[in-house]
């Protein structure tokens, strides 16, 4: 397959962007919502994927399971942002979903969410992961997907983090963003990457409180096997692996989805570094991000 050009990265709105995520902005920010659509807000390589299977499973796995196999989960669950003159139009796929409800994710900064998912007092789920596993997992995603900029040699990309000047911007300023809108938006439902890796089934429990389900305990428990990363990993409609955006020469989309994974790229004094800088950028002493986690691996008995 041949890829067209990377795009370039310039400054939308103060925030840094490629034109597949600007060429339909006026279209995405007249989207309308209905009052039952569930919006996912994630920082890009924070675990979107692995919570768009687990809400596509617990609204559709038992009445619709012909899905499952049938339709690739960026069909299922389109972004909403993304077009691609080629093959992509996330307000399109998101306009003509024919489930309800429906589920749509989008990495935008919370300052540019489409006021109709406010108007409509839209659940929203956020996830959000540490920035050091964060940014090792965008690092990789860029090497393979032709369609963010080039991401350089990791030491330049690691600066550039940092600075903010990636696609979608600041890491930090996207956290404590979304972080902030949570205490005014009473349908924000915030959660953490590392939370779910330590105890899925837990945060299974709280996600469907929130959203007013009652799954059985059966049911959780093959949604929690389905969403492992291994059976993820081998899932041709959950992996990416039909995308025609993606060099699956260079890597899987789906790499290790581990915490911890930045020890092994991090050098002592890049680690210093950010360390520091992380200190100074994040100033809200309510959110915290672990680095690392006990690995309980727990499920329902």
């Amino acid at each position: 397959m041949e890829f067209p050009p990377r795009p370039e990265l310039f400054e939308f709105h103060g925030v840094p962007m490629t034109h597949y995520f600007t060429d339909l902005w006026e279209r995405v920010q007249n989207f309308k919502a209905r009052p039952d659509d569930i919006l996912i807000a994630t920082y890009p390589k924070a675990g979107t994927t692995w919570v768009s299977y687990i809400l596509d499973l617990l609204y559709f796995g038992q009445t619709s399971p012909e899905r499952l196999t049938s339709i690739p989960i960026y069909d299922r669950v389109p972004f909403l942002e993304l077009g691609h003159p080629s093959f992509y139009s996330g307000v399109d796929l998101a306009e003509n979903l024919p489930t309800s409800p429906r589920i749509i994710k989008t990495h935008l900064p919370v300052q540019f969410i489409p006021k109709s998912f406010w108007e409509q007092n839209c659940k929203i789920v956020y996830l959000g992961r540490n920035a050091k596993d964060n940014v090792v997992s965008y690092f990789h995603f860029g090497r393979m997907d032709m369609i963010e900029p080039d991401p350089g040699d990791w030491n330049s990309y690691l600066k550039r983090f940092m600075e903010g000047k990636v696609v979608f911007g600041s890491w930090y300023d996207h956290v404590n963003g979304w972080w902030k809108k949570k205490q005014t938006y009473s349908n924000l439902h915030y959660m953490f990457y590392e939370e779910m890796t330590e105890n899925c089934a837990k945060e299974l429990d709280k996600l469907c409180s929130f959203l007013g389900l009652s799954p059985s305990l059966e049911e959780k428990k093959q949604i929690i096997n389905e969403v492992q990363f291994d059976n993820m990993k081998n899932n041709d409609m959950v992996n990416f692996s039909t995308s025609p955006r993606m060099n699956f020469k260079i890597l899987h989309f789906m790499r290790k989805g581990k915490v911890g994974d930045w020890k092994n790229h991090f050098t002592v004094a890049q680690n210093e570094e950010f360390d520091e800088d992380y200190k100074r950028k994040m100033k809200d002493p309510t959110l915290h991000f672990r680095t690392e986690i006990c690995d309980w691996n727990v499920a329902y008995k």
